[in-house]
């Protein structure tokens, strides 16, 4: 077994820490209060995926290998359960206490979420009419006896259940809520009060369940182990790729129960029952006051009149027009300069007209692409089918394993197809994480090419949400690499050599190392700044203690799990762990090594983790032009000197607000680069059209002036 490192944490306690943090941005009082209650919801989702995912690998784990140790904490995985089973607790507790508070402080605004015995005389007839109307006759009671066996619960999804007692016989009734009906009833009148359609039908069971006595009634949820792989013989032995996934999925539904989530204390008996029949243990089960599904919450805001929403949600912000592009057509532009959007801030309009130009362009033979996700409206997806209609030759290298997004990447597949695309799906064993784009055109003077790299996905809902970097770019030596990968991808290749991008499995990680390896030399005159989102991958870990040692100077900005602790004497204390967390999802992969104009600077997709440098096709490109290099510079410094949503890492894995110093200003970096984006100026249209083409006559007109 390899040591245990005093510099490194648990992951899934570190990433518990990350989520505290969202939720700590749900009790800051500088957000509105909507605001505030969409983190207690983001909070709740993201707990969701944990237990599906990392809480639902671990008791994989448990039962394949229990005597496994994890190596940056020393624990198996039963400790590692146990552990966070501990951690959880509090958590519920915390997150309980901040949406009561809020929803309490919305009250006023005529925001109110209300229980049966607080709603008017007038409100009840009408919540009892409706339910007697709209929702009992689509019910699907049930009862548990030797001739109704217990149901399968759908995870996450909300079951209303209940003792029943007839004569001398006692049974358990269930009633799902239906997933066809808005899981809130907005009840008549201005202000936005309502009801949610569990605690409805939790009022109403008598009526559902009428000849039987009932008691202890509650509402209760199950979350599953949803960490499930396509099987890799199935994968090698299918003709459809498709049709694995679609199995995969089905499977899902029926995996293991990792959580029980309760409205109320469940009696002992009651307890006993329910984990005997998940074969789970009363750690297991979480009691909540608040609400187990908050989807509503986003609903509600998009309810509010203007008036209330100056109060209550953020000052609205649209992405503006790229500073680096002027109005017009985006290739001719691109030719000429290399051109980075940063989302949210600026629009991801500029990539999309970029497909679109292409799908059209005459000089335009292939577009190739790969994806990991999309929204579920797509133009991107609009533009690639025309190309393909419109004869270019289109390749698309889809990832239909990218988790929870499964169906709607084996939709789009579909359509790709249909439309005449090329459609890849990766390699076996490996996810295809990667977000790059290459435009091959032809001109007289031979084969061009237009690289797209960015660090997130080609999704258009989410460019609005989470901050990514986007590089658009003209450079041949960068197209040729881009043109090589493209053709490693179509034939299984994963060991490909290429001059400027850096690809994992093979030479991503290797590079990062060597160009560590170049800082330690340098001793204190090293520098290394890396914004990305994870790190838990045990050789990077080891190479920040090394050149920590060796003096070298670390900022790490990392928004969620960081398995290094910084501050370790005679190991850290070089090294700075920065997390910020705020209106929008911190998502770029961003790497410095060096300083100034000598500084090696690459984005991409990659986290240091060990599943994106060992397990995944990544890439991350160099960054050359001077200006994109500047402002990524500035953007860095910008984030480092945050000490609004910025938080600093402890040596002991805990985060602290990072102080303001007296007299020294308040930096939010987000704010500062909306602030920036909507300040920033266009080139001038023209600029761009002076270089046009001449056309043949205008040409021969200006000869004949010159001869007069």
């Amino acid at each position: 077994m390899r040591e245990i490192l005093e510099e490194t944490q648990n992951r899934e306690l570190s990433w518990l820490r990350f989520n505290q943090r969202v939720l700590e941005e749900a009790r800051d009082e500088t957000v509105p209060l909507m605001e505030r209650m969409k983190f207690v919801a983001i909070f709740t989702s993201n707990l969701d995926e944990f237990f599906m995912i990392r809480v639902g690998s671990l008791y994989d784990m448990a039962a394949a290998d229990s005597k496994k140790i994890d190596q940056r904490s020393g624990m198996t995985a039963k400790q590692q359960l146990d552990a966070i089973y501990r951690a959880v607790s509090p958590l519920y507790k915390e997150r309980d206490k901040t949406y009561a508070e809020i929803k309490k402080q919305l009250s006023p605004y005529g925001v109110c979420g209300l229980d049966f015995k607080e709603l008017e005389q007038q409100e009840k007839k009408f919540v009892k009419k409706y339910f007697k109307e709209e929702v009992m006759p689509v019910l699907s009671p049930q009862i548990v006896d030797a001739n109704h066996p217990f149901p399968h619960l759908l995870s996450k999804e909300l079951y209303v259940v209940a003792n029943l007692k007839q004569g001398d016989k006692t049974m358990l009734g269930i009633i799902p809520v239906p997933q066809y009906i808005s899981n809130i009833l907005y009840l008549p009148g201005y202000d936005i009060r309502y009801i949610r359609m569990e605690k409805i039908i939790l009022e109403f069971i008598d009526l559902v369940f009428d000849q039987y006595q009932i008691s202890d009634k509650n509402y209760i949820r199950v979350t599953r182990n949803a960490d499930v792989s396509p099987d890799d013989e199935a994968y090698a032995d299918s003709g459809d790729f498709r049709h694995v996934m679609q199995e995969t999925l089905h499977k899902r539904r029926r995996m293991a129960v990792v959580r029980l989530e309760a409205a109320n204390s469940l009696s002992k008996e009651m307890e006993k029952y329910f984990c005997e029949k998940f074969n789970i243990r009363p750690e297991c089960i979480f009691r909540t006051k608040m609400p187990m599904k908050l989807d509503f919450i986003f609903a509600i805001a998009d309810k509010l009149p203007d008036s209330k929403k100056k109060t209550l949600v953020d000052v609205p912000f649209s992405p503006q027009p790229s500073s680096m592009l002027a109005e017009g057509k985006v290739i001719p532009q691109i030719k000429k300069k290399d051109v980075l959007l940063c989302y949210p801030y600026e629009s991801m309009e500029p990539f999309l007209q970029l497909i679109k130009e292409a799908s059209t362009d005459p000089e335009v033979l292939t577009i190739k692409i790969t994806i990991y996700r999309l929204a579920k409206k797509a133009r991107l997806v609009e533009y690639l089918c025309a190309a393909a209609e419109n004869g270019k030759e289109v390749t698309v290298l889809i990832e239909l394993r990218a988790r929870f997004d499964e169906q709607n990447n084996i939709d789009w597949s579909e359509r790709l197809e249909e439309a005449g695309c090329r459609v890849l799906y990766g390699f076996e064993g490996y996810k295809v994480h990667s977000k790059i784009c290459l435009i091959t055109y032809r001109n007289r003077t031979g084969i061009h090419y237009i690289t797209q790299i960015g660090t997130g996905n080609y999704n258009e809902k989410t460019a609005k949400m989470y901050t990514d970097y986007s590089l658009m770019t003209s450079r041949q030596e960068i197209g040729e690499d881009a043109a090589v990968f493209f053709q490693n991808m179509s034939i299984s290749n994963l060991n490909g050599v290429y001059k400027h991008l850096i690809v994992s499995p093979t030479s991503l990680k290797q590079k990062v190392l060597a160009l560590m390896d170049e800082e330690i030399a340098k001793g204190e005159n090293g520098r290394i700044i890396m914004k990305m989102n994870s790190v838990t991958d045990m050789d990077f870990i080891r190479k920040v203690t090394e050149a920590s040692q060796a003096g070298v100077k670390i900022d790490l900005i990392v928004r969620g799990i960081c398995c290094i602790l910084p501050g370790i004497k005679g190991r850290t204390e070089n090294l700075r762990v920065t997390s910020i967390v705020g209106r929008y999802l911190e998502h770029p992969r961003l790497f410095v090594f060096g300083k100034g104009a000598d500084a090696a600077v690459y984005i991409g997709s990659a986290d240091m983790m060990t599943r994106n440098t060992e397990k995944r096709v990544e890439v991350a490109c160099p960054v050359y032009d001077e200006e994109i290099r500047k402002r990524l510079f500035h953007q860095l410094h910008v984030m480092l000197s945050d000490n609004v949503k910025a938080r600093a890492m402890t040596s002991d894995g805990t985060y602290v607000k990072k102080p303001v110093e007296d007299g020294a200003s308040l930096v939010n970096a987000q704010e500062t680069f909306m602030r920036e984006a909507s300040q920033a100026k266009r080139p001038a249209a023209a600029a761009v059209s002076k270089k046009k083409k001449e056309g043949f006559l205008t040409t021969v007109l200006k000869i004949f002036r010159k001869k007069q």
